[in-house]
C-alpha cells in the first residue's frame, strides 16, 4: 500500500487526524478544527535536520526499529533469535463510523498486527493492538506496547504513586528530556502504581491548560511510560510486562494487548474527568443495574473482624436497618478455621460452630429488614493451615521447590489450573444458589509472587483466568452485584470495572485521607463506583479522630456506606450516621448523575468538590478545611459548571458543630443564604467561612425559575 489516505475521527471537541499509508501515523489528537485535511498534512510536514537518517522518520502507533524509529518498539520479539526487528505494511483498513482497524503484516517475519483506534462521543480513544504468528516456528513474544503519540507542548506529567492505606497520591514534574517510566510488577493493577497519568501544558489545571489523559485497562502487571526523544517529539506507551518465556505464539496463535484509554480536554482536568466518568457511565459499567439507586451499605469488618456470633450479626443488622442501611454485609470470618489471618482461606465452607443454625437464619432477617445481603469471599487466596492446602498442595501458584514469602499470612491459587478454578467457582455457584446473596465482595490480600504455572512464568494468563472466573460467576448469576477490594484500593481499573459494579477505594476510613484518596480516583472514576465509608470517630488505620460531620461529609461523595458496629456506638454517633445516611440519599440521585467538579482553591490548605445536575438546575458543593487556613481570611469560592444566565439560591445544608464558636462572626451568606447568578458564582464568588483544620461544609444550589 503506497497511497497516502487521510482519516479523520471525530468526538464532540476531540479531532483524530490519521495518515494510512505504508503505515499509520497520528498528525492531530487534540482540539476540532475545521478545515480541507490535506491542506492540514501540508502544514505539518517536518524538515529533515542534518546528521541523522536522510528522510523523515514518522512516529507510527507501532515504533519500528527496522524503520529507523529509535523510540521504544511497539513490538519485541524473536523466533529462535531471528526475526527480531519486525517492519509492517499496512495490507487492510477497515474505516468505521467511530474508528478504524488496520491490518499490517511483515511477510518475512510472519507476522500480523492488528491495531484498532475507536473514539467515542464522550471524547474518550481507545486503541489496543492483535499480533498474530503466521510461521510455523513459535514466535516469542517480549513486549506488545499500545502507542500514542504527544505534541511538543506536552511539557508536564501528572503521575500517580501510593501504598496500603494511602492510594492514588498523585504528583507532578516536567517532561522536557528524557522521559518518565512506572513498572508495576505485583500481580495486580497495585496500590503503589496506578495505571493512569496525565501529560499536559506547563502549569495545567483543574480548569485550565490543554490535557490528555492514559489510563491502561489491565488488572496486573504493567509498564507505563512518557519519552522526549531527541527531536523534541513524545509519546506515550502502555503495555502488559510479560515474564520471561511467557507469551510463546504457535502458528495462528495471537497475543491482543488490553485497551489502552485516552482523552484530550482543553480546558483542564476537569473536561478531561468529564470525559472518563461519561465513558465509564455509558459504555464500561454494566447496564443492568444502571438505574438502580447505589445502596448504602454496612459492613462487619470494623465492628467484629473474626468475632462472629449470628445473634450479635442480627442484632446489628436490626440497628443498621433502623440507621437506613439498605446492604448489609458480614465480612472475613464466616468459614471454616477463620480465626484469625492464618488460616481457613481456601475452605469456602460455612463454620458451623460459630453458624450452627446455618447462614439462612441471617439472611432471612437482614432481606426481612429491607435489605440486601451480602458476604466477603477471597477466591483467589489460600493458607497452608487449610484443608484445601493440605488436600491439593499443587494448587499454589509458585514455581516448584522455591520457598516464597507470605502476604497476610497467605499464598494464591493458580487459576490456571481447571480443579482449582472448577473448585472455586463451585464454592462461589453453591453460595449465590442456595442464598438469597444480592452482593459480593471479592477480595485480594496480598501481591503475587512467583507466578508459575508448570514451571513457567504465568503472571498475564494468572490475569486472563480471574477474569474468565468474575465472568463465569456473572453469567450464572447476572443479579448479583461485585465489588472489587484487594486490600482496598490495589484492584481499580477499566478492565475489571466492566465485570464489577464498586470499588473500595481504600481499607483507611481516615477522613483526611480519604479526602486526598478519593480526590485522586475520582479524576478517572465517577463518584458512585467509589466505595466510601463513615467509620469509627477513632479510625483504625490512622488512629485519628474526626467528628461525625467531617466523617459524614467526606462519604458523601461516593458510594456512601458504614463500617463499623452499631449496637455498641453511643446513641449520639448513630443519630449522626443516621442523619448522614439521609442526606446521601436525599443527594444520591445528584451525586450519581452530575457533572462532578474539581474546584480550584485559593489556598492549598482547601479541597473543594462539586457535583452539578445534567440540567445545571441544581448543585451540591463540599469545601474542606484539610490542614490551618495559610491565611487568617481564607479567599473566595468560585463554583464552575452552573448556567451562567440562571440565578441559583445559596443555602448551607451541614456545617461543623462548632462553627459559630471560632469566629466573631462567620459570613452573613452562610447562615441566611443568598441568591447569585451562575456567572457571578464562577467569575467572583462567594467570600469563604473560616473553618478549624479536618472540618468541613456542606452547600446546596437550586436555580430559582
Amino acid at each position: 500500500m503506497t497511497d497516502k489516505t487521510l482519516i479523520e475521527l471525530v468526538g464532540q471537541q476531540t479531532q483524530l487526524i490519521v495518515e494510512l499509508g505504508e503505515y499509520a501515523e497520528i498528525l492531530h489528537w487534540g482540539k476540532k478544527v475545521s478545515g480541507d485535511l490535506k491542506s492540514h498534512r501540508m502544514a505539518l510536514h517536518r524538515p529533515v535536520p542534518y546528521g541523522r537518517l536522510d528522510t523523515d522518520i514518522s512516529m507510527t502507533l507501532s515504533p519500528e526499529l527496522g524503520r529507523g524509529i529509535f523510540s521504544n518498539p511497539g513490538v519485541e520479539g524473536h523466533r529462535g533469535g531471528q526475526d527480531w526487528a519486525p517492519v509492517f505494511f499496512i495490507s487492510n483498513i477497515e474505516h468505521q463510523k467511530a474508528g478504524v482497524v488496520i491490518e499490517s503484516e511483515d511477510k518475512i517475519a510472519g507476522l500480523v498486527l492488528k491495531t484498532e483506534l475507536l473514539l467515542d462521543s464522550n471524547d474518550v480513544l481507545k486503541t489496543r493492538h492483535t499480533l498474530t504468528n503466521n510461521k510455523s516456528d513459535v514466535y516469542q513474544v517480549n513486549r506488545l506496547a499500545n502507542t500514542l503519540p504527544l505534541p511538543a507542548r506536552a511539557n508536564e506529567l501528572l503521575t500517580y504513586y501510593g501504598r496500603w492505606v494511602h492510594e492514588f497520591q498523585t504528583v507532578r514534574q516536567p517532561l522536557l528530556h528524557g522521559g518518565y517510566q512506572q513498572e508495576n510488577r505485583r500481580g495486580r493493577t497495585s496500590h503503589e502504581h496506578y495505571p493512569a497519568l496525565v501529560a499536559g501544558t506547563a502549569h495545567f489545571d483543574e480548569m485550565q491548560g490543554d490535557v490528555w489523559g492514559f489510563h491502561f485497562a489491565w488488572s496486573g502487571n504493567h509498564r507505563l511510560r512518557v519519552d522526549v526523544k531527541a527531536d523534541g517529539r513524545r509519546y506515550t506507551q502502555a503495555e502488559v510486562i510479560y515474564f520471561p518465556g511467557e507469551i510463546a505464539l504457535n502458528q495462528g496463535e495471537s497475543i491482543t494487548t488490553p485497551w489502552l484509554y485516552a482523552s484530550y480536554s482543553d480546558s483542564g482536568l476537569n473536561g478531561m474527568s468529564h470525559h472518563f466518568h461519561c465513558h465509564v457511565r455509558e459504555t464500561i459499567l454494566p447496564r443492568e443495574f444502571k438505574d438502580k439507586p447505589r445502596p448504602i451499605h454496612l459492613n462487619t469488618w470494623e465492628g467484629i473482624y473474626f468475632d462472629h456470633d449470628p445473634d450479635y450479626i442480627m442484632s446489628m443488622a436490626t440497628q443498621s436497618a433502623e440507621m437506613g442501611v439498605e446492604r448489609f454485609i458480614i465480612d472475613d470470618g464466616w468459614f471454616r478455621g477463620r480465626n484469625g489471618d492464618k488460616a481457613g482461606l481456601g475452605d469456602w465452607f460455612l463454620c458451623e460452630t460459630k453458624y450452627p443454625k446455618g447462614l439462612q437464619p441471617i439472611v432471612e432477617h437482614v432481606n426481612n429488614l429491607g435489605m440486601e445481603f451480602g458476604l466477603w469471599f477471597e477466591p483467589e487466596m489460600i493458607n497452608k493451615d487449610s484443608d484445601l492446602f493440605r488436600a491439593h498442595p499443587d494448587w499454589l501458584l509458585a514455581v516448584n521447590d522455591y520457598e516464597q514469602p507470605t502476604g497476610r499470612n497467605q499464598y494464591v491459587i493458580n487459576l490456571q489450573n481447571d480443579d482449582a478454578f472448577n473448585f472455586l467457582f463451585e464454592r462461589l455457584d453453591y453460595f449465590l444458589s442456595t442464598y438469597r446473596i444480592a452482593y459480593i465482595k471479592w477480595d485480594m490480600n496480598r501481591e503475587v509472587v512467583q507466578p508459575g504455572h508448570l514451571g513457567q512464568a504465568a503472571g498475564h494468563h494468572q490475569i486472563r483466568r480471574y477474569y474468565q472466573l468474575v465472568d463465569k460467576v456473572r453469567k450464572k448469576h447476572p443479579e448479583v452485584e461485585i465489588e472489587s477490594c484487594a486490600a482496598g484500593g490495589g484492584r481499580i481499573d477499566f478492565e475489571v470495572l466492566k465485570r464489577t459494579h464498586r470499588f473500595w477505594a481504600s481499607d483507611n476510613n481516615d477522613a483526611l485521607e480519604r479526602q486526598t484518596i478519593q480526590r485522586g480516583m475520582s479524576y478517572f472514576f465517577p463518584p458512585e463506583v467509589i466505595g466510601s465509608h463513615i467509620g469509627a470517630s477513632h479510625c483504625h488505620s490512622t488512629r485519628r479522630q474526626h467528628s461525625i460531620e467531617f466523617r459524614g461529609l467526606t462519604a458523601l461523595f461516593g458510594h456512601m456506606g458504614i463500617e463499623l458496629d452499631p449496637v455498641k456506638e453511643e446513641l449520639t454517633e448513630k443519630q449522626g450516621f443516621e442523619r448522614y445516611i439521609k442526606l446521601h440519599k436525599m443527594l444520591r440521585p445528584l451525586l450519581h448523575s452530575g457533572r462532578t467538579w474539581h474546584v480550584p482553591t485559593d489556598d492549598k490548605a482547601h479541597q473543594i468538590h462539586s457535583v452539578v445536575s445534567s440540567d445545571q438546575s441544581q448543585a451540591v458543593v463540599m469545601v474542606a478545611q484539610l490542614a490551618m487556613p495559610t491565611c487568617a481570611l481564607s479567599g473566595h469560592l468560585r463554583l464552575p459548571g452552573l448556567d451562567p444566565k440562571a440565578v441559583y439560591r445559596i443555602t448551607m445544608l451541614d456545617k461543623p458543630g462548632n462553627y459559630d464558636d471560632i469566629v466573631n462572626y462567620q459570613p452573613p451568606w452562610t447562615e441566611s443564604g443568598c441568591e447569585l447568578s451562575g456567572a457571578w458564582c464562577e467569575e467572583v464568588g462567594l467570600t469563604m467561612p473560616i473553618l478549624d483544620p479536618e472540618t468541613a461544609i456542606l452547600l446546596k444550589l437550586e436555580r430559582i425559575d
